[in-house]
């Protein structure tokens, strides 16, 4: 087949429209197409009243050599290249004389987790698949005990469950990684077969949202079970039996001993505990950036009108979505993060007596506010010491949050006006909070460093003259965010093992390396292959029988 690109057309346009382009790009008639599919969809709407779609489209036609070599100077013309991601290697039976190998154990059931091991169980390697929090349908139940009665169980909530943060989210799937192997189509492609929407295959921003996302970490697990992996809930990480700079086992919570030899971590960013068992176990650790601010909530009209101008609400361009970014004068970036389009603001805690917020929408999209981060850039220069010192910092305003939102986690908040002016809010406006437990509303201005929101204050009229409205003195926002990446980064070789502990295979957003459910997934798929390519490598490893002991 043949790939194009850059097809340009109207929003509104026919069916016909397409096969039509087509044609005349190849110089042949529409009725000449053998097949065509849409690889991609995205749209153009820097013109508020001139919209259009642009796709990227494979087709089959008769003598397609003789098409390329008569369009050899169209460089939007190509032979559609080869996407398939193929498994590295299968696991082989034991043969006469062979030893046996340890079965790799996975630790969380994030996204990255998830892929690691149903890649691992796709290769014949039967993981160990360990998570802290519950299955998802329980971890739902304890989530919205948060959300609806102020109860906080610091096992299962919004960050520890299976599914991961990304369950409790807008379910983006789409990623500026390089992915020259293309493992973020397997992922797709994966998800698809678990129930996901076939949609996400072809359009530019593809997400899921909560509630399907359930059913589809449901599906992943089952096929992960039926290809002989094993997956336990309720069972924390507390420590690693490690020899000689290696890891052999580790140790749960309940003081089960488990021997293995290959451990894969993708805990995600919020696993504190771990990272500071990890520390003191020697792993090699260093303090990264990542940002702090808060939540933003605007009528999604609002925002729809500002991208969409006289096209919003059209049923193709669905609930605007936006990316704005604002380099401040004190020489701090602030920027939007994680937009929800028709969304909530959803409580975010993993510890007691702290508040944390993060964004969430549905499949839909179709709730009243739009909500994102914003968010400041802070490196560890604002936090110098432990590597861990970031996991401090974010604790300390996380706990103050807590206090100045009424000790209850309810969040503090105030109208955006107020912020701007430097005054306390007393009353809501026309924008009305979604974040449950509730908002307090107040001043802001003691639970952000200094620094932090005097960059926000500068930021938000700036971001008004880019996006009208933005600065509306309603728009609420809502404190604090401080879980938008790792703030550690747990070095890795190119054997993508960690620098100081053999046998750990540090992975995902908790090891920083990825920065939501795609990337996140896709480097579940590259340490599972550094996995299986080690476990394939040593005496006896190429037929070794796989066993749990």
């Amino acid at each position: 087949m043949l790939r194009l690109t850059d097809i340009r057309l109207p929003l509104d346009h026919p069916d016909e429209a397409l096969p039509a382009a087509l044609g005349e790009r190849l110089g042949i008639s529409p009725e000449a197409l053998l097949k065509v599919e849409i690889w991609k969809r995205s749209y153009d709407a820097r013109r508020k009243k001139a919209i259009y779609l642009i796709y990227i489209v494979d087709v089959e036609v008769n003598d397609e050599a003789e098409v390329l070599q008569r369009l050899g100077a169209d460089a939007k013309v190509m032979p559609r290249p080869d996407t398939t991601y193929r498994l590295p290697v299968t696991a082989r039976p034991s043969s006469e004389g062979s030893s046996p190998i340890l079965r790799p154990v996975v630790v969380g059931t994030g996204p990255c987790g998830l892929f690691a091991g149903l890649a691992l169980a796709q290769m014949g390697f039967r993981p160990l698949i360990l998570e802290r929090g519950k299955a998802v349908r329980e971890r739902t139940v304890d989530t919205f005990g948060l959300w609806r009665k102020n109860i906080l169980n610091p096992e299962s909530n919004v960050q520890f469950g299976e599914g991961g943060a990304g369950t409790f989210s807008d379910g983006k799937l789409y990623s500026q990684v390089k992915d020259p192997g293309y493992r973020g189509r397997r992922v797709l492609n994966e998800l698809v077969a678990a129930g996901a929407p076939g949609e996400i295959l072809w359009l530019n921003k593809p997400h899921i949202g909560t509630f399907k996302l359930v059913r589809i970490v449901e599906h992943l697990r089952a096929t992960i079970q039926g290809l002989g992996g094993e997956i336990r809930f309720g069972a924390r990480l507390d420590d690693l039996d490690i020899e000689d700079g290696r890891v052999r086992g580790i140790r749960l919570a309940d003081g089960e001993e488990i021997r293995c030899d290959h451990l894969v971590l993708a805990v995600g960013h919020s696993a504190r505990d771990t990272f500071q068992m990890l520390h003191r176990r020697g792993a090699h650790i260093e303090a990264k950036p990542f940002s702090v601010g808060f939540r933003i909530e605007h009528p999604q009209s609002m925002v729809d009108r500002a991208r969409f101008g006289p096209h919003a609400g059209h049923p193709i361009l669905g609930p605007a979505d936006y990316k704005l970014v604002h380099h401040g004068s004190q020489g701090r970036s602030v920027y939007s993060f994680c937009m929800c389009p028709g969304g909530t603001v959803v409580a975010a805690a993993s510890e007691p007596g702290r508040v944390v917020t993060n964004g969430m929408s549905q499949y839909s999209r179709d709730e009243r506010n739009a909500n994102a981060g914003i968010v400041v850039g802070i490196t560890p220069e604002d936090y110098p010491g432990s590597p861990l010192a970031g996991i401090e910092l974010q604790r300390r305003w996380e706990s103050q949050a807590f206090v100045v939102g009424g000790g209850d986690y309810r969040a503090p908040g105030q109208l955006v006006g107020d912020f701007i002016a430097g005054r306390p809010s007393k009353d809501f406006g026309s924008v009305l909070p979604s974040y449950r437990p509730g908002v307090l509303l107040g001043d802001l201005s003691s639970t952000l460093p200094g620094y932090a929101i005097e960059a926000i204050r500068e930021a938000l009229p700036a971001f008004d003259h880019k996006l009208k409205g933005f600065a509306m003195h309603d728009a609420v926002l809502t404190g604090v965010e401080t879980r938008t990446s790792s703030p550690i980064r747990i070095r890795r070789d190119e054997t993508l093992q960690n620098l100081t502990l053999r046998g750990l295979y540090p992975a995902g957003e908790g090891a920083g390396y990825a920065g939501g459910i795609l990337s996140a997934a896709i480097d579940g798929l590259k340490v599972a292959e550094a996995v299986a390519s080690s476990l394939t490598a040593g005496p006896g490893g190429a037929s070794g029988r796989v066993v749990c002991r």
